[in-house]
C-alpha cells in the first residue's frame, strides 16, 4: 500500500470508471491534486508486481452530531482482482489510519444496487446503520 501518486493517473481513472465514474483522465488528475492538498484526506494504491489493481480515498469527518469518524470515500478494486482479498487489506489499512488518528469509528457509503458490496462490508463487521437520499443541486456560473 502507498500513497497515490501523479503516475497512478491512468490506473485511478480505470478503476473508478469500473464503478462507474466515468470521467476523463485529466479531471482525475485535477480531483486527486486538490484531495492531496486537503488536511485530513487520504489516496492509496495497492499494488501487485508493481501494477496498481485497487484505490482506496478516505478521509477525517468531524460532525457535529456524532463523533468524528474515518470515512472511507471511495474504494476500488480491478475486477480481474476482487474476491482476492486486496478489498479487505484495503479495509484493513483504512482502519488502522482510522486509529492512527484516534478516530473511534471507520463509515461509507455503499450504493443501493452494490449487493455484493454490501455482503463484503458486512463480512468485515460493517453494519447498516442508515439509509438515506443524496440530493444535490447542480450550480449554475452567476
Amino acid at each position: 500500500m502507498r500513497t497515490v501518486q501523479a503516475r497512478d493517473i491512468a490506473a485511478a481513472h480505470q478503476l473508478l470508471d469500473q464503478l462507474g465514474y466515468s470521467l476523463e483522465p485529466e479531471e482525475v488528475r485535477r480531483r486527486l491534486d486538490i484531495i492531496s492538498k486537503a488536511q485530513g484526506h487520504g489516496v492509496f494504491i495497492a499494488e501487485i508486481d508493481a501494477e496498481p489493481v485497487a484505490l482506496l480515498h478516505l478521509f477525517e469527518r468531524p460532525a457535529l452530531e456524532k463523533p468524528p469518524e474515518a470515512v472511507v470515500q471511495a474504494l476500488a478494486v480491478d475486477r480481474s482482482r476482487r474476491a482476492s482479498g486486496i478489498g479487505r487489506q484495503m479495509m484493513v489499512f483504512a482502519e488502522r489510519w482510522a486509529r492512527e488518528r484516534g478516530l473511534p469509528s471507520v463509515c461509507l457509503a455503499s450504493r443501493i444496487d452494490r449487493c455484493g458490496s454490501h455482503a463484503f462490508y458486512a463480512r468485515l463487521g460493517y453494519k447498516r446503520v442508515a439509509t438515506s437520499h443524496m440530493f444535490r443541486k447542480e450550480l449554475t456560473a452567476a
